[in-house]
């Protein structure tokens, strides 16, 4: 098929990859502009566009589509079978939804319509979801609203972060879309609505959804620590200074401990959280200091059992 991609993060790079793999023309590419990123503000490319430059892509970069001529005479010229949209970060106007003939097929990471929106991998793991995957549907004019084609289940580890299992979901994902394309020229993919009363929302992330409520259970604020990485992570607050929390896990107190008390038992501290349980934070960092291990952070700021958290 003759294909455009539009796609910016990492989770896209596997599916542009397999489609040139499988043989699909892609003449051309759409990501994001190159932003100033960082606190040196150094200007960074998207990692689609050091893919398409690896693969010698044609490669477009548009601040913006829905009344851009320019952009909508390329793809006009081009006449593609399809368009890939996997992260894109721009919502599609009517005239790209109406100009390939099977239409603008977009990777959702969830299984659809369970978390539609811009964190589903985020979403799945902070809500302690058991299995989640991806879903390739047809773009409508709706938030992830379009008719099903494929979907592919994966399990949720323990030990899985939003990053881990990210780089899961979109080996998986890559390897469904050219399934899909290769199911839509043969007629056998047939597009399904969505039951749109079964559907939950996955909104994009804030700051705040770092902050540790400790009124939840261990486990509930083990699973968020690990759906909000890299960001916002897990934070709360120590003698009113920011304390990240970049790991942590579920333990057995050995007294009751009230939400948010620390119990400092040798080298390892645990918090007071809901429902009598408690959570052992593991690795942490104080506001404007490095990363620490819990024993570190015991021999240099002298928490005592009885302090609390989040105060």
């Amino acid at each position: 098929m003759i294909l455009v991609f539009c796609g910016t993060p990492r989770f896209a790079v596997p599916t542009l990859e397999k489609m040139v793999e499988a043989g699909h023309v892609v003449p051309l590419v759409a990501t994001q502009p190159d932003r100033p990123r960082g606190r040196g503000m150094e200007v960074t490319v998207s990692p689609v566009k050091e893919a398409v430059l690896r693969l010698g892509l044609p490669i477009t970069q548009p601040d913006k589509i829905k009344s851009n001529d320019e952009f909508r005479a390329q793809l006009t010229a081009i006449r593609p079978d399809a368009i890939i949209v996997v992260g894109y970060g721009r919502i599609i106007p009517q005239w790209m939804i109406d100009l390939p003939r099977f239409g603008n097929l977009n990777l959702h990471a969830s299984l659809l319509p369970k978390y539609r929106g811009a964190a589903p991998i985020q979403w799945a793991i902070a809500n302690g979801e058991p299995i989640t995957g991806v879903t390739t549907m047809r773009i409508d004019a709706g938030l992830d609203t379009g008719d099903i084609l494929l979907q592919r289940e994966l399990p949720i580890e323990s030990d899985d972060t939003a990053e881990t299992l990210s780089q899961k979901l979109a080996a998986v994902g890559a390897v469904l879309m050219v399934e899909t394309l290769r199911g839509l020229e043969s007629g056998q993919v047939r597009p399904a609505p969505q039951d749109h009363a079964k559907a939950t929302l996955a909104p994009i992330l804030k700051k705040e959804d770092g902050r540790i409520d400790f009124a939840r259970t261990a486990n509930e604020v083990f699973n968020r620590l690990r759906g909000f990485q890299p960001w916002p992570g897990a934070y709360t607050t120590f003698k009113s200074k920011t304390l990240q929390v970049h790991k942590a896990r579920p333990s057995e107190p050995s007294v009751r401990l009230s939400l948010g008390e620390i119990a400092v038992e040798g080298t390892r501290l645990a918090a007071g959280c809901g429902q009598g349980t408690a959570l052992e934070l593991v690795e942490v960092q104080m506001e404007g200091r490095r990363r620490m291990l819990a024993r570190e952070f015991i021999n240099g700021y002298r928490p005592k059992t009885g302090d609390h958290l989040g105060q």
